[in-house]
């Protein structure tokens, strides 16, 4: 199975080498990453450029956002699976893509994921959360959960079959992807119990009130596209339990 790995980019020459160094680490020998830059004015293209061909595919140039980057990466894209790593993100050691690809094999499934901690901006030894993905099931759309996005994994022939990420959601374009794939069409999945990915804390979703409010009106948007019941209060409930991922931690 190869494994395609999409990261884009927007003047992430602060964090990019770390994401790189993480996919580069990796002890699974096929991988290709692709790296979309929406032409940072920093010197994320530098950095990126410096490493040569160990980078499948690199392109910067002015796109329409997040997930328009995403989408282009997913046409370059020519492995069996497809997984997204942010520009903010990187993983937890160098067997996570082998760990992927033995479940997807032992499995027989179209698509994993795991838990991922969030760490803090400028210091990615420390936790400040921890999000299991262990009782996601289809029902919990309604109530503002999903998987952890930045571990979930999936055939490429998704995205040809049931679509892209939709460019005009500001912030939760993954969370709609994911009610198409896993309650809409139903492709099969696989939880693995294991911290796959640290992902630093700042980002699109979590940087201010403001976009937590687009977040979540972007979530009861996604689901009633979908066909899938749910209101601002049913998707606010979510940050009673999300308390506890403050203080519980990774066995």
């Amino acid at each position: 199975m190869k494994v395609s790995i999409i990261t884009v980019t927007y003047n992430a020459a602060a964090t990019i080498r770390d994401t790189i160094e993480s996919v580069l680490s990796q002890d699974y020998p096929n991988i290709e990453h692709i790296i979309i830059d929406g032409a940072s004015k920093d010197n994320t293209a530098e950095i990126v450029r410096s490493y040569g061909d160990r980078i499948a595919k690199f392109v910067s140039e002015p796109d329409r956002g997040m997930y328009d980057g995403m989408n282009k990466g997913i046409q370059f894209a020519t492995g069996d699976a497809i997984a997204i790593l942010n520009a903010d993100d990187y993983y937890m050691n160098s067997q996570v893509i082998s760990t992927i690809v033995k479940h997807f094999e032992q499995h027989q499934v179209d698509s994993v994921f795991a838990d991922l901690v969030y760490v803090k901006h400028d210091n990615p030894d420390k936790v400040v959360r921890y999000y299991s993905s262990a009782s996601f099931h289809p029902g919990k759309f309604a109530y503002g959960w999903m998987p952890a996005h930045p571990t979930f994994v999936v055939k490429r022939s998704a995205f040809e079959k049931y679509g892209y990420f939709k460019t005009d959601y500001k912030i939760a374009a993954d969370y709609e992807l994911l009610i198409r794939f896993l309650a809409i069409h139903k492709l099969s999945y696989h939880y693995i119990p294991q911290v796959l990915v640290k992902m630093r804390t700042g980002g699109a979703s979590t940087a201010n009130l403001s976009s937590n409010w687009i977040l979540n009106r972007e979530i009861v948007r996604g689901c009633l596209e979908n066909g899938i019941s749910t209101n601002m209060t049913k998707v606010l409930s979510k940050y009673f339990v999300k308390v506890f991922q403050l203080v519980v931690r990774p066995a």
